[in-house]
Parts: structure tokens; sequence; C-alpha cells
């Protein structure tokens, strides 16, 4: 209870571990190091405001480029040794995360010492990882894209010009453009992780690195621009035409609290791949060393019992000081994820179809994420985020702002995934390629074929957090890689398709016959 427990150690499991920081979506990360976090910290370890100040006038920041997001071409027998190199990127940069955090003194008195001790070395152990991938992909016969050995050098930047500034501030102006009425609260471009990240209760949230006040919003303020079903793409995921029926799963809320830290789509054999907590509902087996055989074979939190599949997303939490079970675990409080995780009062999982035409079946073990785990890096490109109260969610959307509920109201957070598939693969190098969202007018691109889309919609009943004097008190905030500063961009939803052939033809009939199944 508390936390999947793992089985499975082989010789290839125990080398696995020894890249346990790996990051989910491989090979990119933003390093921040909450230099205001030591002011609170000066009493114990003789490090003044001042020097603190100073330093933090210095770097906060280095940004690596996210190279697993452009290996779109990776043969499938170099895949698994591709995802260890990636896991190995991923570990250089929380090293030198905890490395850039740790020796504030020394950067203090040395304007030189970033880029000498830290950034000069971890580009060098980049460079080195980068053609450890290079050589997995050319011995199996597959082609090389020379110019990612480019992706080695990460850069610096200072608290003025920081990741709310230049990574954020992207989301934002994307969130912007669906999200009217949130700039007036968009105090992420200018306070995300500065002003802010040192005000608030003295850290920078209770973790020491997020979430900031400028990452809330009350809800009651914003102005409307919701459309009932609109997902990311801004369309009706079905229509007055086409496949408009619908089929339901009710797989619970992990009542039995299977938690881990591992992403087995991402991170296969690496245990923590994810460096966050994720909650598990319908099938019981998923971690990092689950085989597809282990996963279509396990128990399942599914009422329907044809429905074994893997449905999970991080966790939320409440920064209010206490504790949970993974305090001083990997993943949880030693990387910046602390509080008390809540679980959901509701996750409603639903599968609907598309606004042109008729879906087909879903294959076996076909792999989708949606939304961007890493999207305060890497911008929002892939970020699909829907934050909302009960009450509001024909109202309002948010997507880089997490709502002040008002008293009676519940928070949701609401996914819609891609329903476009190529076809033949049930995932792709970078875990994206193989599935889209659909076009404009609604059809699926490239030759793909529409699938039935998944939607997921969790309410949680969390106490409204205040905001005062620039700080956010007893604030609450989804797991995230300790450098993405938990910022609510970041939140996704992970699937594994694990339906019987019989119960997948049944959602497929229902829905292109306009029922309403479960």
């Amino acid at each position: 209870m508390g936390r999947n427990t793992r089985k499975r150690r082989s010789s290839m499991a125990t080398k696995a571990i020894a890249a346990s920081a790996a990051l989910a979506l491989g090979g990119g990360g933003l390093i921040w190091a909450n230099f205001y976090a030591s002011a609170h910290e000066s009493n114990n370890n003789g490090w003044s405001q001042n020097q603190t100040k100073a330093a933090a006038a210095q770097v906060a920041t280095i940004s690596c480029p996210d190279v697993g997001q452009k290996l779109t071409n990776v043969p499938q027998n170099a895949r698994q040794g591709v995802a260890t190199e990636l896991a190995n990127l991923d570990k250089q940069i929380t090293e030198a995360y905890a490395r850039l955090a740790s020796t504030r003194q020394a950067q203090a008195g040395d304007s030189g010492f970033v880029q000498n001790a830290i950034v000069g070395p971890l580009k060098e152990k980049r460079a080195a990882t980068i053609d450890r991938i290079r050589i997995d992909i050319q011995r199996v016969g597959g082609q090389f894209n020379t110019s990612l050995s480019q992706l080695a050098a990460c850069t610096t930047q200072n608290a003025q010009t920081n990741a709310g500034q230049n990574n954020g501030g992207q989301q934002q102006n994307g969130g912007q453009q669906q999200n009217g009425g949130q700039q007036q609260n968009g105090g992420q471009q200018n306070n995300g992780g500065q002003q802010n990240g040192g005000q608030q209760q003295g850290n920078g949230g209770q973790g020491g690195n997020g979430p900031v006040a400028a990452d809330f919003v009350d809800i009651t303020k914003v102005q409307g621009n919701a459309q009932l079903g609109v997902g990311q793409n801004g369309l009706p995921a079905n229509g007055n035409s086409g496949s408009r029926g619908t089929f339901t799963t009710k797989c619970g809320t992990n009542a039995n609290k299977n938690h881990n830290t591992d992403n087995v789509i991402v991170a296969p054999g690496v245990a923590n791949g994810a460096h966050h907590l994720h909650d598990y509902v319908g099938n019981q087996n998923n971690d990092a060393f689950a085989s597809d055989q282990e996963l279509a074979g396990a128990s399942t939190t599914c009422q329907n019992q044809g429905d074994k599949s893997s449905y999970f997303w991080p966790v939320l939490r409440l920064q209010n000081g206490t504790q949970d079970f993974d305090q001083n675990n990997d993943g949880g409080g030693k990387e910046g994820n602390v509080g008390k995780i809540l679980q959901a009062s509701q996750a409603q999982i639903k599968f609907v179809g598309n606004k042109k035409g008729n879906v087909v079946a879903m294959p076996t073990a076909l792999r989708i994420i949606t939304g961007d785990a890493k999207a305060f890096v890497n911008g929002n490109a892939n970020a699909n985020v829907n934050w909302s109260c009960t009450g509001f969610e024909n109202k309002v959307q948010l997507h880089d702002k997490y709502p002040i509920c008002p008293q009676g109201s519940q928070v949701v957070r609401t996914t819609d995934f891609q329903s476009c598939w190529d076809g033949q693969n049930i995932d792709s190098a970078n875990h994206r390629t193989h599935v889209s969202f659909v076009q404009a007018d609604g059809t699926c691109a490239n030759g793909f074929k529409a699938i039935p889309q998944l939607q997921v919609r969790l309410v949680y009943n969390v106490p409204a957090p205040k905001l005062q004097n620039g700080t956010v008190v007893n604030p609450y905030a989804v797991d995230t890689f300790p450098e993405n500063l938990h910022k609510p961009i970041t939140d996704h939803n992970d699937f594994i398709n694990f339906f019987s052939q019989n119960t997948m033809n049944k959602m497929v009939n229902c829905i292109n016959t306009g029922k309403n199944c479960q």
C-alpha cells in the first residue's frame, strides 16, 4: 500500500537503478537553484542574505536542450539502449542541479564558478552521452542526425532573466490565446521563480521549488473562455455528425494508494524514471519493469474486467506543512515533491468518437502520452492542460494557472487525448509521432485513422489557497520534475491500452452507432 512494490529486479534492473535520476521525457531540462531558499537557511550555515542575493544575481538557471524530443527515428532494437542514455542525460542534469544549489557560497566568491565547475563539465558529459546514442543507432543500421551533437551545450541564466521569463512566458502566451483573462494575473513572466520564488514561505513553496503566488488565479475573476467538450485543438471531440456515442469505464480513484515514481512508457527499466509520483488506476501491475505480457495478465480496479488498461497521472499535493509517506524518497520529498497527497473525489474516464466519421479499434498495448511534464522547460508545443473548478467548467479553462475555487467548488483537471493513430505502431521513438490530434476540420492527417478519444476528468476537494502580500499560503500543486517548479502547465496524463478485444469491439460499436455504454 502506498507504493507499487517491485519484484522483478534483474541484473539489468540493478544497472537501471544506477540511472534512477532519469527524468521522464528524456535528455532535457532546466536547472533552477532556488537561491532565495538559502536566506531562509542562513542561520544554519552562515550564508547571509546579502550573499544569497549576490549569488542569485549571478546564475539561477541552466537550460539544456531536450534531446529525447528530437529523436523521432530510432530503430526498434536500439530503443532500449537509447532510453538508457537519455536517462543518463537527465541524471547529469539532476547532478548539476544539486551542485548548483549546494555551492552558493563558492558562486558568490567566484563569478566563473558556475561555468567552470558546473556548465563546462556538464557539456562534456552530455557530449559523450549523445555520442553513445549515435553509436547505439548506427550499430543497428539506423541514421543519426549529426546536428543532435550540437545539443550538448547548456546555457546559463541569471535570476533577472529566469525561467519564468524565457520559458514560462511561452506557455503563458499559449494559454492566453485560448484563455483570455489570465493575463491580468500574468505574473509568471515577471515573477515565475524569481521574486515570488523568494518570498513565498521564504523558499518558494514547501519544497523550495514552487509553486509561487503567480501560479494561482481566483477563477471568479477570470474572463470566460471555455467551450464545453473542446479539447487542445479547439474542436469538439464529436459533433452533430460522425461517431457520436460514448463509452465510460469506472476504475476508481486509487483508493488503494497504488503509487510509484516510474514511467514504463518513456523510461522502461529505470526506477524513478518519472522523478515524481503517479496515481495509477486500472492496471495494477504498472511499474518500470512491467512487460506487455505482465500488464495483460494483471488485475484491474476497473468494474469492467475487460478493461485492464493503465491510466496514470502525477499526484496532486496540498503543501500545508504536512509530510506524506515519500517525504524521504526519490521522486518525493528528496526532489521537492512534498506535502499531503490528495486523492481525487472523482475520476471520470470516458471515450468519445470522431466529429467526421467512424472510429477504429485501438491496438493492444497502444501507448499515448498527452501533455508535457517538461512544458515549463520545453515550451508549450506539447502542453495539453485544462484546470478549472466545478460550476465553472463551461466558462473557464486555465492552462498555465492553478484555480482558486470559491467555497463549495472543487478543483478539476481535464485532459483530452490524441485521437488519430498511424495505423501501425503502438509507440514511437519520442512517444508522440505515432498519434496526433485531429485537423481543423476534424479529420486525421497523413493517412492516420480515427480512434476513440480518451477523456479524463479528475475532481479534488482542495482547501482554497490564500494570496497574501505576493505570497501564497497553503498552496496545492501537481508533482513535477524538480526543475519544472510545480508549474500547472506541466500537468500530463498517460494511457496504455489493455482492453480485451471483445470489450474494445463493444466500445467501437457503441461509439459508431451513437450509443452511450459502459
